[in-house]
Parts: structure tokens; sequence; C-alpha cells
């Protein structure tokens, strides 16, 4: 748990390759998330492929860190899910899950928002060539942080009420 306390959003990464039992982890991670129904509703494509990631660091005016990662990960939801108003609540879920075994595994991760932009999903599916059946969720670049930083201490007591 102590991830949860120390994940950061990581932007800049070490020009080196993430193994692929590290990579395997995170998807196992991803997987493991509750979801609506257990519905799960989620694909990942991993890209190591430079162009591809190059035209995937070009999806949206936000997206531009993803070029130097060593590896992306594209969260994909299914079209056809029996509870789809949920289904996207659920890749929020699978794709927490992942930025935390990223970081229990010592790498970095951002998730970059793609849905719910039309224009963004549709620059996604063009460089991965997507099915019809699935809309790209976000990108996640993964790599060894190039800088260690601590996270912000985010806890608010005056943001919690106690109904008694």
């Amino acid at each position: 748990m102590d991830s949860i306390f120390k994940r950061v959003s990581v932007r800049n990464f070490e020009p080196r390759q993430v193994e692929a039992e590290k990579i395997e982890k995170i998807l196992r991670a991803g997987m493991a998330a509750p979801s609506a129904g257990n519905q799960q509703p989620w694909e990942f494509y991993v890209v190591t492929n430079p162009q591809v990631i190059k035209e995937l660091a070009e999806a949206s005016q936000y997206s531009g860190c993803a070029a130097k990662a060593p590896v992306v990960i594209v969260p994909v939801c299914k079209k056809e899910c029996w509870m789809p108003e949920y289904a996207d609540i659920d890749l929020s879920y699978a794709c927490e899950n992942m930025w935390l075994e990223a970081d229990a595994l010592g790498l970095g991760t951002v998730v970059l928002a793609i849905t719910p932009f039309d224009d963004r999903k549709e620059n996604v599916k063009k460089a991965l060539n997507l099915p019809d059946d699935v809309y790209a969720y976000g990108l996640m670049p993964v790599g060894y942080p190039a800088a260690v930083r601590p996270q912000q201490d985010r806890y608010d007591p005056a943001r919690v009420h106690y109904v008694i």
C-alpha cells in the first residue's frame, strides 16, 4: 500500500527498456481491478514501436511526454459490454491499479486522457489501427523515472465531514 502515498505522475524517463516481466505484472494488476457486474470491458495495447509511440505522443496537446517512453500501454474499452454506463469508471480502476503496480516495481507512469475527446480517440485509433468495437481510454507511458520526487501530502481535514 506504500505506493498510494509515494506514487507521482512521471513524464520523463531514462533511456532504458522495461523488462517484459514487469509489463506483464502491470497488466495483471490492471486486469485484477473491480468492474461493474464483473464485465471487465478492457483490453490493453502494449506499444514499443518507436514510430507508433511518436504517433501516440501527438494524439493530444498533452500527450507529448509519451514520445520518450520506452513503452506506452493503451487501455481500450470494449463498446459492447452489458453495463456501458460504468465502463469508463471500470477503466479508471484498471489504470489506477496499473499505476500503483508500476510504482511498486520501480517504474513510473501517468494516465493521459484520451476519453472523452472524440478527436483524441480518433488519433489513437489511427495510430494503432484499432478495430471499431473498442475505443481508446487513455495513454500510459511507462519507464524508469528520470528523476525521483516525493508525493505531495494532499490530506486536507477541511474536506472531511463526519455525519454522526
